[in-house]
């Protein structure tokens, strides 16, 4: 399912580079598959000034608590991915596109692109505003 879905790898869509560090939170089993052959970037379970994040949710809860928490473990120009199911998935989810966007924008952090992951799965990249740096 996942080769057949995009010719661009899914860590190229996301801006993993060589030597970049990331966290990703409860994703699909299948991650790895759908990443692609990713090389040189270093997933951490935990941590600070990271490149970035990729967070999987559906409730609004966890997405807010995320908010909260994730923005300051960034570095200033990183960013942070977060996927929801998209309605075409056809499964329960409390997430969407807008409920994001409104989420980051009322903390200083603005959206600047959308991929999608899969046919499941939807991402909008959420970073800090140029002026919040």
């Amino acid at each position: 399912m996942a080769k057949d879905y995009s010719k661009t790898p899914l860590y190229k869509k996301l801006g993993m580079k060589p030597k970049s560090r990331w966290q990703v939170i409860d994703p699909p089993a299948d991650y790895l598959e759908l990443l692609g052959p990713v090389e040189e970037v270093v997933f951490v379970e935990q941590g600070a000034d990271l490149d970035g994040f990729h967070v999987f949710t559906n409730r609004i809860e966890d997405l807010e608590q995320y908010m909260l928490i994730l923005p300051s473990k960034i570095k200033k120009a990183g960013s942070i991915w977060f996927s929801w199911y998209k309605k075409s998935a056809k499964m329960p989810t409390e997430i969407t596109e807008d409920i994001i966007r409104d989420t980051a924008l009322a903390l200083g952090m603005v959206d600047v692109k959308v991929c999608a992951v899969d046919p499941r799965w939807s991402a909008l990249k959420i970073v800090w505003r140029v002026e919040n740096r």
